[in-house]
């Protein structure tokens, strides 16, 4: 007799994964849960962060533009035209691609920033100990930035609204002071170059004229006419030394493989062929004569030297005086009357969203803890773990 048998049910072969799925609806629940929580929550601290804005002193914030100074082209064009052979030395003292930053590096260097400390005793404002400090504290309330339009803009903060307009237009006055120590336009540095080298050549031709007056004139040097024949020798070798000048000054802003150095090689090689050339062709000579003809080429050559670089320093001094003021100032710094900080409303908003989504936070995982100690072996590991934190703190 076959023993009668129930019918197995089906197996469900899917795993049962429900238990661990956080749909959107238990969210939902949670939120609900503790909707009073999430509310008032945020709204208390928000209104608590609004009445301590209250109590903190307001800053002002007073601010200054002024317009960097502007590079004079013309002087510059005017120099090329006439200088020949140091033609390129004059874009070796050109302005940079953007002079503005340069100016902002300026206003923040620590020649600046330390005499501004000293003039208004920022180390006891600030309530500093060492000058250090008082730089660090002085860049965090005067901020300094180059517009697109070409203006510099100064911000300086200060719970003193007085003092405030005072610090930012300190900052123009001790810029000015600083620039009047340094050559920074275009003028200045050529101006600088060319009286350095004005002043070499002049003692250089001191000496070439007291050597020629050393030698002595006599018949046979006079017939021998150097006018004609050595000054023509000493001014290409004048032009060579110039063309050498515009090299060493082109390697400070050019590499060697720049077209417009190596076509300053190119003259600089052709006009040294031109002088060795003439130098095989005059003829040769001896005893006084030639030493005569020698100090008298020197003292051409230098003489040469000597009126270039004075034609050029008067060039740059003429732009310098015509530069006028050097700093135009746009904006003059006026005490703030409305304060910049704290913004209330700002602070009070942030700090709302801030504890509503770290309450938000709290709840989800207050929840999750608490689904998890339902289960035994989540009970385990969650113990585990306590007794883990509590030896890493030393208290097992």
């Amino acid at each position: 007799m076959t023993p009668n048998t129930a019918p197995m049910a089906p197996t469900d072969p899917r795993p049962d994964d429900d238990q661990d799925e956080i749909s959107l609806l238990d969210l939902l629940q949670v939120v609900a849960d503790n909707l009073r929580l999430l509310v008032l929550g945020p709204l208390l601290v928000g209104l608590l962060a609004l009445g301590i804005t209250y109590a903190i002193a307001p800053t002002f914030t007073a601010t200054t533009k002024f317009m960097p100074p502007q590079q004079q082209q013309s002087g510059a064009a005017a120099m090329l035209a006439g200088l020949g052979a140091l033609g390129g030395l004059a874009g070796a003292a050109t302005g940079l691609k953007n002079p503005a930053d340069q100016y902002v590096a300026f206003l923040k260097s620590r020649s600046v920033q330390d005499a501004l400390i000293d003039r208004f005793k920022l180390t006891e404002r600030y309530e500093t100990k060492f000058k250090e400090d008082a730089r660090v504290a002085l860049g965090s309330n005067a901020q300094i930035a180059a517009g697109k339009d070409g203006l510099i803009t100064i911000d300086a903060s200060d719970k003193d609204p007085q003092f405030a307009a005072q610090l930012a237009n300190a900052h123009i006055e001790e810029l000015g002071k600083l620039m009047n120590r340094l050559a920074v336009t275009e003028a200045q540095q050529r101006r600088v170059f060319f009286e350095k080298q004005l002043s070499g050549a002049k003692d250089n031709l001191v000496k070439a004229e007291q050597a020629l007056k050393a030698s002595g004139v006599n018949s046979s040097a006079l017939k021998a006419s150097p006018v004609a024949a050595v000054e023509g020798l000493a001014k290409l070798k004048a032009a060579i030394t110039a063309q050498e000048i515009k090299l060493a000054s082109m390697r400070g802003y050019l590499t060697e493989s720049a077209p417009d150095f190596k076509q300053a090689q190119t003259e600089l090689s052709a006009m040294r062929g031109q002088l060795a050339r003439a130098e095989t062709e005059e003829p040769a000579s001896a005893g006084k004569d030639s030493d005569y003809i020698a100090r008298f080429r020197d003292f051409k050559y230098h003489e040469t030297l000597f009126e270039l670089f004075a034609k050029q320093y008067e060039m740059a001094r003429v732009d310098e005086s015509r530069e006028g003021a050097i700093i135009q100032v746009v904006d003059l710094a006026q005490p703030p009357e409305r304060k910049s900080k704290p913004k209330k409303a700002l602070v009070a908003l942030l700090s709302t969203l801030a504890t509503g989504f770290a309450l938000l936070l709290f709840v989800f995982v207050r929840q999750a803890l608490r689904g998890a100690a339902q289960t035994p072996e989540s009970a385990e590991k969650l113990t585990r773990l306590g007794q883990a934190w509590r030896r890493a703190l030393g208290r097992a």
